[in-house]
């Protein structure tokens, strides 16, 4: 379905840039297209996940009308997430049909958040529509502690995953969650496999996002504070204005030449600069990952096969667009932040 914006789209001028209430222009949109996994990360899901039906899901013509609608609204970066966005079926069309949107000049980047299980089929194709460099998902290099970690994966289809993404000519950032007495005596590993292999590295801090058993994640929890101390007891990091449009904070490793990410919603949250907005696969649109308001992009999109409505409910959840998250994780806040799982909001 091509999408054809007038100059005026529902009596709102459609290319008017989308700008929050504390001045920020939002240029970047971070898509789910499913709830499903292969993987049952600890920190992410429960290991007897409930999945939507699929009625609930946009479909891939509907993901497709949405995501334009943001970019001529002046998103100028895509994120395509899950769950494991790799396991929808016929999800290449997707990338396919947003790739128009970079060959228009329209759109400055298309890429994916991926655990990298199913990497190894997609990647040529995922550079030839377009897509630059990947996000990988991953937490170990040791094998039996991976299994551990993701209930149900193996780590080398991830590995077979990573291969193929570097044949195909794909750069590839590691995303590692920080967890306490789980992974953090591989930092050391993780950063010089990562210097020899090309990568760039961020770790995370764990979000307490969704329900995955009493106090499990306060007892996962690491700051990354404490965590970069660590690093520099064997790493010499310089501090480098580099960004990505997302929220990590970079040094550059200089024994391996690498980037190194920082990204801290606990300990410093990144939300001043917040140019990002959340679409979940069943068009529910999230202003803020640490809060529950969202807009429902569904009904109009179903509605109307005119954009204005749908173009009206984007700018009214962008005017909504709060200042920042409440993400805390103490033994006195009962229950996570959220009640969502990140795999239903995207990663």
């Amino acid at each position: 379905m091509d999408i054809a914006f007038a100059p005026r789209v529902g009596g709102v001028a459609a290319d008017r840039p989308m700008i929050d209430p504390y001045g920020r222009a939002i240029r970047y949109l971070r898509v789910s297209v499913t709830d499903r996994c292969d993987f049952r990360c600890v920190y992410c899901m429960a290991e007897d996940m409930t999945f939507l039906p699929k009625r609930d899901l946009l479909s891939l013509e509907e993901l497709d009308r949405v995501c334009s609608a943001f970019v001529h609204l002046g998103v100028r970066k895509l994120r395509i997430t899950g769950g494991e966005p790799l396991v929808r079926r016929g999800i290449m069309w997707l990338f396919r049909r947003l790739a128009r949107h970079l060959d228009a000049g329209a759109l400055d980047e298309l890429t994916v958040t991926t655990n990298a299980s199913q990497l190894a089929r997609h990647a040529q194709e995922l550079r030839d529509c377009g897509v630059r460099r990947v996000n990988v998902s991953l937490d170990t290099l040791d094998p039996a502690k991976f299994t551990a970690i993701t209930r149900w994966g193996k780590i080398d289809k991830v590995m077979e995953g990573l291969d193929a993404a570097v044949a195909a000519g794909l750069a590839i950032k590691i995303n590692t969650v920080a967890l306490k007495g789980v992974n953090d005596d591989e930092t050391d590993r993780l950063i010089a496999w990562c210097g020899e292999s090309g990568f760039d590295l961020t770790f995370i801090e764990v979000m307490p996002m969704g329900e995955i058993g009493a106090d499990a994640r306060l007892d996962q929890y690491l700051p990354l504070s404490v965590l970069r101390g660590q690093i520099q007891r064997h790493w010499t990091l310089t501090d480098i204005d580099y960004t990505t449009g997302g929220p990590a904070r970079y040094c550059r490793v200089e024994e391996t030449g690498r980037r190194l990410g920082f990204i801290t919603p606990l300990t410093h949250n990144f939300c001043e600069s917040c140019n990002r907005v959340r679409l979940t696969c069943t068009g529910q649109l999230y202003m803020c990952l640490g809060r529950d308001d969202r807009a429902d992009l569904r009904v109009p999109v179903r509605q109307s096969d005119d954009d204005g409505p749908l173009v009206d409910a984007i700018r009214d959840a962008i005017s909504r667009k709060p200042k920042g998250h409440d993400f805390v994780i103490d033994r006195r806040r009962k229950g996570p932040a959220v009640a969502r799982h990140m795999s239903v909001t995207g990663g």
